[in-house]
């Protein structure tokens, strides 16, 4: 530390200027921007659930909050009932059986476990495997470890999955992690039973720690139910699955993820967490089992509600001549540029001509060039307005 006129320098640790750049918090100042002045912005860049928590469970949160046990430090690990709940949810949606007591970590939102994983599990030098493009906060928690990333390209051509093949003897050889996230943030595309089968005999033969991020499991559409990477055969022997309440019941604001699998990879988590937190506030954990137990109906219809938000943005973006392959799950499109911008100009045309903001597929990875993500997270009026809007900029020659 050395003084300086204005009192003593700050001098951050080295680990701090090697996290990532945070892409979106420069589109989040733009929009503010333009909504400062007036503008009437309708903004489909992000990824936060417009709709409000079911109501029972709000109800049990007030309920709860009463409780004088609850006002109390919960236990390190959190309520086993907790635990409980969430391995009953899997084995009714996914027939995955899990041990609450030994395969169960509870998280401070799904984020906070992905960035932790890398911290559990890599040392400096250590590689992991990342999509391309992927969630950005994979990389924070790989940054913070002092870790390597090494990129898996996710092409239209082999349906937005990774290529196993394609990965070299050497990079596999290195990598002891690899991040998965299927219904996929940001292009919407999907996983079925024969892919994560693959990705256990990989991660088995290279001696790689698999980690599935299923944030968006509870939202498939067209008839289609989403598949665990836990319903692969082996899959508890070589990693563990992400789960979150923040997007299947509207729960983001609540910040209650879940670990769940392999053991010892559990046991990790716990222990990293002892060391940051003392679990959730009771009263949020009572309400978070009454979310997994209770009535699923509301889960249903929010997934409904997506897909014809869905088939409302597809049906006007085909009037424009925008086309784009519809998602198989998520609440997020990925769209191609039209010929002659990068990614974050064609959003910058849209949100300084059309008052539309849209997420620059670069934010997400080199491989997201060329591409921008949609959320689906406002009304089907506003979503006709804002693809009129766009059309009206003569961009896709409808």
């Amino acid at each position: 530390m050395k003084n300086s006129q204005n009192g003593m320098k700050i001098e951050p640790a080295d680990r701090m200027s090697a996290l990532p750049t945070q892409f979106f918090a420069k589109l989040v100042g733009k929009t503010n921007a333009q909504i400062a002045e007036g503008r009437d912005v309708i903004n489909l860049g992000q990824g936060n659930p417009d709709q409000p928590t079911p109501p029972h469970i709000v109800k049990k949160l007030q309920d709860s909050a009463s409780n004088p046990l609850y006002h109390k430090y919960p236990p390190f690990s959190g309520y086993s009932f907790l635990k409980e709940a969430v391995a009953e949810r899997y084995m009714e949606d996914y027939g995955v059986e899990l041990d609450p007591a030994t395969e169960v970590a509870i998280l401070f939102g799904g984020k906070t476990g992905l960035v932790e994983i890398s911290q559990c599990l890599l040392n400096p030098g250590d590689v992991c495997l990342v999509p391309d493009p992927g969630y950005p906060d994979y990389w924070s928690g790989v940054a913070l470890a002092g870790a390597e990333m090494a990129f898996m390209p996710l092409t239209k051509e082999n349906g937005f999955l990774p290529d196993f093949s394609a990965i070299s003897d050497e990079t596999a050889a290195k990598a002891k992690l690899m991040f998965m996230n299927y219904p996929n943030n940001p292009t919407g595309a999907i996983a079925n039973e024969a892919f994560y089968a693959e990705a256990v005999q990989f991660a088995k033969r290279n001696g790689i720690v698999a980690a599935s991020d299923f944030a968006y499991g509870a939202i498939g559409f067209d008839g289609r139910k989403q598949v665990s990477f836990l319903q692969a055969p082996g899959a508890k022997e070589v990693g563990i699955e992400f789960y979150t309440l923040s997007k299947s019941y509207n729960m983001a604001g609540w910040r209650v993820g879940f670990a769940l699998g392999n053991a010892d990879i559990i046991s990790l988590i716990n222990l990293i967490q002892d060391h940051y937190y003392c679990s959730l506030f009771g009263g949020i954990q009572e309400a978070a089992a009454l979310a997994l137990t209770g009535p699923q109906q509301c889960v249903a219809d929010l997934s409904e509600t997506y897909e014809r938000r869905r088939d409302v943005l597809f049906e006007s973006l085909d009037a424009i001549g925008w086309k784009a392959d519809k998602p198989g799950g998520s609440f997020f499109c990925w769209l191609p540029v039209p010929e002659g911008y990068t990614s974050e100009q064609f959003a910058d045309k849209l949100l300084y001509e059309a008052d539309v903001v849209v997420a620059p597929g670069v934010g997400f990875g080199s491989h997201g060039e060329g591409y921008v993500r949609l959320g689906l997270l406002t009304s089907e009026e506003r979503l006709r307005e804002a693809v009129a809007r766009i059309g009206k900029l003569g961009l896709f020659g409808a």
